[in-house]
């Protein structure tokens, strides 16, 4: 009997090739960001803990680390898993998360002025700080255009179907605003320093807006619809991240508005900080009583880990970060005792999904397969009424 050789099959080729990241997702980079959160949100607690600024700049190092990697497998999943990673694009449920790159970027640089100048020196970190904001910046406001236009006419979206995930890549220019205002007094006095605050405020109004036509979705898809399936409910903390965030950013905006911009405007900032961060941090956290539960009643249903229970850390950090600037702002102690407890959350739901996800990769259970995300695209690409 002749055997007659197959041809080989170029599609099966690069699931050969990198297998380990074939199925390694945008949703990764949210460790990254849980991470660096863990260590800027615990630099600015109020009163001193021997030993604690020297563990926030360990975690801001860690999360270099973690970035520096992700980057290097994501960069071979494009270059080996093209398939996969349009896949992702064109699914509803992964698509909203390429604004986590944003945001680990973001994160990631914002701590090397907060607490990595420490190690690397005030000149590295500032340089650091510069590249990662200008690259962050531009990937969150192209994922703020991209990943919606794409739900509107590529994905099979409902509006029973909204999830707080659809918000990731609207707050990432959030994360530009609250972190922007960092580099500001080590630009030029005068115009580049003005240019700079006023752009970040631009980036709170793009991020704002947009979560405001948004949110009211996903509010009405819990009230309506029922709750969310036991793998995504602890997306719900994502609504924190918008709250706390912009909390955080008019806090920002005040701290280096005096002699960038204005008398009368650097007072408005100061007047912002508080009349909008009080509100705002009030309805967080009320979101944050109404997710615990969800999440409570989850787990007494048999929610197991899932990659979304980076869900709980950096949206938290958030928080911690925005009752720290009221507490600047304010000088109320009821909100320094509000950021301590906040961060303590913070610090046990990094610990947990930390765990559960170095035994999920030591095991193999991870990266996993990703299900296709509610009103993943059918076949046909035309959009039809």
């Amino acid at each position: 009997m002749v055997t007659v050789a197959q041809p080989h099959s170029p599609a099966a080729a690069p699931a050969r090739r990198a297998p380990a990241v074939r199925h390694l997702g945008p949703n990764w980079y949210a460790c990254v960001m849980g991470t660096a959160v863990v260590g800027g949100a615990g630099a600015a607690l109020p009163g001193h803990i021997p030993g604690l600024r020297t563990v926030c700049t360990a975690f801001w190092a860690l999360s270099l680390v973690l970035l520096a990697v992700l980057l290097a497998a994501r960069s071979l999943h494009w270059l080996h898993h093209r398939d996969q990673a349009r896949a992702h694009l064109l699914d509803p449920g992964a698509a909203p998360f390429y604004g986590c790159l944003s945001m680990a970027l973001l994160a990631v640089g914002g701590g090397a002025l907060t607490v990595g100048r420490d190690w690397i020196g005030t000149p590295a970190a500032v340089a650091l700080d510069a590249v990662l904001f200008t690259a962050g910046t531009a990937v969150g406001l192209t994922a703020a255009v991209a990943v919606p236009y794409l739900m509107a006419v590529r994905h099979r979206v409902e509006p029973g179907q909204a999830t707080p995930v659809w918000l990731l890549p609207l707050v990432a220019p959030m994360v530009s605003a609250a972190v922007g205002p960092l580099l500001v007094p080590h630009l030029p006095p005068g115009q580049p320093r003005e240019t700079l605050l006023l752009a970040c405020v631009a980036l709170f109004g793009v991020s704002l807006l947009a979560t405001l036509v948004t949110l009211p979705l996903i509010f009405g898809r819990l009230l309506t619809g029922g709750p969310l399936p036991l793998a995504l409910t602890p997306s719900l903390f994502l609504v924190l991240g918008p709250l706390g965030q912009s909390t955080t950013a008019v806090g920002a905006f005040a701290d280096v508005a005096p002699g960038v911009v204005p008398a009368p405007y650097a007072e408005g900032f100061a007047v912002l900080a508080v009349l909008y961060g009080v509100p705002v941090m009030g309805f967080a956290l009320m979101w944050l009583c109404l997710a615990t539960a969800h999440v409570v009643r989850a787990r007494r249903e048999g929610m197991g880990f899932s990659m979304t229970w980076w869900s709980f850390t950096f949206p938290v950090g958030t928080c911690v970060t925005g009752a720290e600037s009221l507490a600047r702002h304010t000088g109320l102690v009821a909100y320094e005792a509000l950021a301590v407890a906040l961060y303590a959350l913070l610090a046990a739901a990094w610990t947990v999904a930390a765990a559960h996800t170095v035994r999920g990769l030591l095991s193999g259970a991870l990266p996993a397969v990703p299900r296709p995300g509610p009103g993943a695209p059918r076949p046909a690409t035309a959009r039809t009424t």
